[in-house]
């Protein structure tokens, strides 16, 4: 299994795999590819994940792992991976928003957090004002 950066031509699969598994991707585009990393058995997609940096925060979004590869592990190597882009890019916070994954990002020292407390950049992500509903659970981590 190998993870590499997102290439520009794999918005189609990276869409689909988000909405299969009901996650919302009506915002993704080509340029968010650049911030999101992809986990690949030969030509098939096992998982993603993207940030969405703004300076010292980033919106960590669209972790996502093909049902047929879950619980192999894939979508803690894919969070582990993401921080380390995430720092080396500077970011000293990430934010995100779940409605099913709250346990899991815990686990991975993640805290409930308000959401009307994150950094305005945050907030007006398109998943923070109109992707994810109210009852998204905010959680953040400082990771440097």
């Amino acid at each position: 299994m190998q993870l590499l950066p997102a290439q520009p031509g794999d918005l189609e699969a990276v869409a689909a795999l988000l909405g299969a598994a009901g996650l919302p991707h009506d915002d993704l585009s080509e340029a968010h590819l650049a911030h999101f990393l992809l986990l690949r058995e030969g030509d098939a997609l096992a998982g993603a994940v993207g940030l969405e940096p703004y300076g010292p925060d980033a919106l960590l979004r669209s972790l996502v792992v093909a049902p047929r590869e879950r619980g192999r592990g894939l979508g803690a190597r894919l969070v582990d991976a993401a921080e380390t882009l995430a720092r080396e890019a500077g970011v000293t916070r990430l934010w995100l928003l779940t409605e099913t994954a709250a346990p899991f990002f815990a686990a991975r020292g993640y805290a409930a957090a308000e959401r009307d407390r994150a950094p305005e950049a945050i907030r007006a992500t398109a998943e923070f004002a109109a992707l994810c509903p109210d009852s998204a659970v905010c959680l953040a981590k400082r990771i440097g």
